[in-house]
């Protein structure tokens, strides 16, 4: 008996605590990555952080007033 399991990669909701990202996709997996890892997010106020948007469907993730753009599937590999 085999069954058949199928992720979906696109995101849904992104938040932002305790310096971490925190992305939830819509197989309702979660995902939760340091800021750290983007400088450009790290050192964003909060304004800057929270005035992001999906781009492809929640492909991936663009800030306009950081000139930042990240593709979701990066962050699982």
């Amino acid at each position: 008996m085999s069954i058949l399991i199928s992720k979906s990669n696109n995101a849904v909701s992104l938040s932002f605590e305790n310096y971490k990202m925190e992305i939830v996709f819509e197989d309702s997996r979660e995902l939760s990555i340091p800021l750290e890892w983007f400088p450009k997010l790290r050192n964003a106020t909060e304004n800057e952080l929270n005035n992001w948007r999906f781009i492809g469907d929640g492909e991936g993730v663009h800030w306009k007033d950081l000139d930042e753009d990240i593709l979701i599937e990066n962050l699982l590999n």
